[in-house]
């Protein structure tokens, strides 16, 4: 079946020639910090770097770390929310990895969550997802060419108290996956969700025990098996959970439990 190209790609055609480039361009967003930072560093050895984040200071941190390891690293300090901006600094930027890493959970029960905080999950889990991935989608259908890769979370097939929200937002983006993946797959444009369990960040309050979850390097080097396979090979979606919550990670001690 021959491929059909929509109205939007001939633009691209005709605007846009990205110079050649022996190393291939990932722009991660929520890069400053957590798992957005282990991804970059986990990808800089081999990869040209787009980082985003509204936290301007650590962004910079990042940057210079991913740097040293041989990446040619551009920040961009913005709100994923900002899509008018985000297009504007993404217009004609050729990206062949884009990892939607950027996310927000507010647990709490439905009767407690405010329209605020609700508004505010759904503009960065779900809005946000499709503002960034459209402004460099089209780049890659006209490449023939391309990989995004989602952040999900075990919240995408589970649900619990306190995640009407969250876990909403995260079961759209296993659907959001599959079925971009369908659209544009012939195009060669690969589309992955990585979906941890938990893991070992700040989206944890202060307190909790950690000693048992998944280090954010664990869910990076989950990104690189699935961005690096094979052009032939797709790893749509990875799981990736800690063993058990009675088992503390390597330097964590020998007896811990869950919180």
């Amino acid at each position: 079946m021959a491929l059909v190209f929509p109205a939007w790609a001939g633009a691209y055609l005709s605007g846009m020639t990205p110079p050649p480039t022996s190393r291939p361009v990932a722009l991660i967003t929520g890069a400053s910090r957590g798992i957005g930072a282990a991804i970059a560093l986990r990808l800089a050895p081999k990869h040209d770097l787009i980082l985003t984040a509204r936290d301007a200071t650590r962004l910079a941190e990042v940057a210079t770390a991913c740097e040293a390891l041989g990446a040619t690293v551009r920040c961009i300090a913005a709100d994923v929310r900002d899509a008018a901006g985000l297009a504007e600094q993404l217009a004609g930027v050729p990206v062949d990895v884009l990892v939607n890493n950027a996310g927000l959970g507010i647990l709490k029960p439905f009767l407690e969550t405010t329209a605020e905080e609700w508004h505010r999950q759904v503009d960065v889990n779900v809005n946000a997802l499709y503002h960034v991935t459209r402004a460099v989608l089209p780049g890659m259908v006209v490449r023939g060419r391309g990989h995004v890769c989602i952040i999900g979370s075990m919240a995408g097939r589970n649900t619990f108290a306190g995640g009407t929200c969250y876990a909403g937002t995260k079961h759209f983006v296993m659907g959001f996956a599959e079925s971009l993946l369908l659209e544009v797959r012939d195009a060669g444009v690969a589309v992955s969700v990585i979906t941890p369990g938990s893991v070992d960040t700040d989206f944890f309050p202060e307190g909790t025990n950690r000693t048992w979850m998944l280090d954010p390097q664990n869910v990076a080097d989950a990104v690189g098996f699935t961005v690096e396979a094979p052009a032939h090979m797709l790893v749509h979606r990875l799981e990736v959970r800690p063993l058990s919550t009675k088992r503390p990670r390597a330097g964590h001690g020998d007896s811990a439990t869950a919180s």
